[in-house]
């Protein structure tokens, strides 16, 4: 602004275009999301990005100095690890395969080997949501640690989130002005973060009028409660086992709890990261397979990790998206990501509805 006066001594035509869609106008949600292709050439879009190219940068830069050694693992999977309701099944040469809903189980072979491990690439949730916390296809950080235990693996996290928070108040400031981002509370930010158990998150919600009883997992209006109550990202640790996956190690002090954790972002954005010490029994790792109905054959290769050589491990996962909502301060998680797949057959309910076309 104010920078230049040009004097043009000559004109070439590059590219010629019709009359632009988008205009310096207001436009509705609906309308800018169907020509998400051109919006991001707008100055918005085009801020969020370069914050979520930040955060990026700063996840690999924090497993780097942390001696992480990075390994990528599979999209395509023979079996679920979050839940069998969830996953995208095709055709893999006469056989069922599916889209990964998580690196973690791969994660946990490298961590076995490398010691501290991370991936980071896309998942996939089949999921018919319509939250604004929720996407089909997202990116997760998904770090592992062998030798490592709950308080150590919430250290890591906590590390992890005050690192991309610094970086991007070093180096996002421009950009928090055009998507107008009051910076504020990311600079209230301070490690130590509370750590809450479960058996109080509980009784705080019932105090706020909750009707929420013990042995239920969080839902989305949960942790906006109680994440609104801090002003640093907050560790909900110790959940029921029974709502946790069938690979977390269970608490030797509470056996009805798990030694898992999940980390709720401020502001009440809810959760960015989940993840706990993984069962590294193999009679209790083979028990919960058969409990939770998966297919054993399938797995394994992830108990071999445990007939030849286990050792304590824990890791999470932490969603990209989510993470750059927060910091952006976004209202919906949509915007987050670059392009978004539209499909004119989507199935009823899923997505949503822009005139024909739905967002998946």
């Amino acid at each position: 602004p104010l920078g230049y006066e040009i004097a043009v001594t000559d004109v070439k035509c590059i590219g010629e275009a019709g009359e632009y869609p988008i205009g310096p106008k207001s436009h509705g949600v609906a309308f800018l999301m169907e020509n998400r292709h051109l919006w991001l050439r707008s100055t918005r879009p085009h801020a969020i990005l370069r914050i979520r190219a930040q955060i990026l940068e700063a996840c690999r830069a924090f497993m780097a100095e942390g001696n992480f050694t990075p390994i990528d693992a599979p999209i395509l999977t023979p079996a679920a690890c979050e839940g069998t309701s969830t996953l995208f099944e095709t055709d893999y040469f006469g056989d069922n395969a599916y889209l990964t809903q998580s690196g973690q189980l791969y994660m946990e072979a490298a961590a076995m080997a490398f010691g501290k491990v991370y991936c980071l690439g896309p998942t996939f949730r089949a999921e018919k949501s319509k939250t604004r916390r929720h996407l089909t296809e997202f990116w997760m950080l998904e770090p592992e640690i062998a030798y490592c235990d709950l308080d150590e693996d919430m250290a890591v996290a906590e590390g992890l989130i005050a690192y991309i928070v610094e970086r991007v108040l070093d180096r996002c400031q421009e950009e928090f002005k055009v998507i107008e981002r009051d910076p504020a509370p990311l600079e209230q930010i301070a490690r130590p973060f509370p750590r809450v158990a479960y058996d109080e998150a509980i009784e705080s919600l019932q105090q706020a009028g909750s009707d929420i009883e013990w042995g239920q997992d969080l839902g989305g209006d949960d942790e906006s409660v109680l994440s609104k109550q801090f002003s640093s990202p907050v560790l909900i640790h110790r959940y029921p086992h029974q709502v946790k996956a069938f690979y977390m190690k269970r608490d030797p002090e509470d056996a009805r709890l798990a030694l898992c954790v999940d980390v709720l972002a401020p502001e009440g954005y809810g959760e960015i990261i989940g993840g706990g010490q993984r069962e590294d029994d193999l009679e209790t790792l083979e028990a919960g397979i058969r409990q939770h109905g998966l297919p054993r054959e399938a797995f394994e290769w992830y108990l071999d990790l445990r007939r030849y050589g286990s050792v304590p491990h824990a890791g999470f996962g932490m969603g990209i998206e989510r993470v750059v909502a927060w910091i952006c301060g976004l209202q919906h998680v949509r915007e987050t990501i670059c392009l978004l797949y539209t499909s004119d057959a989507a199935d009823e309910g899923l997505g949503v509805d822009l005139g024909g076309r739905r967002i998946i």
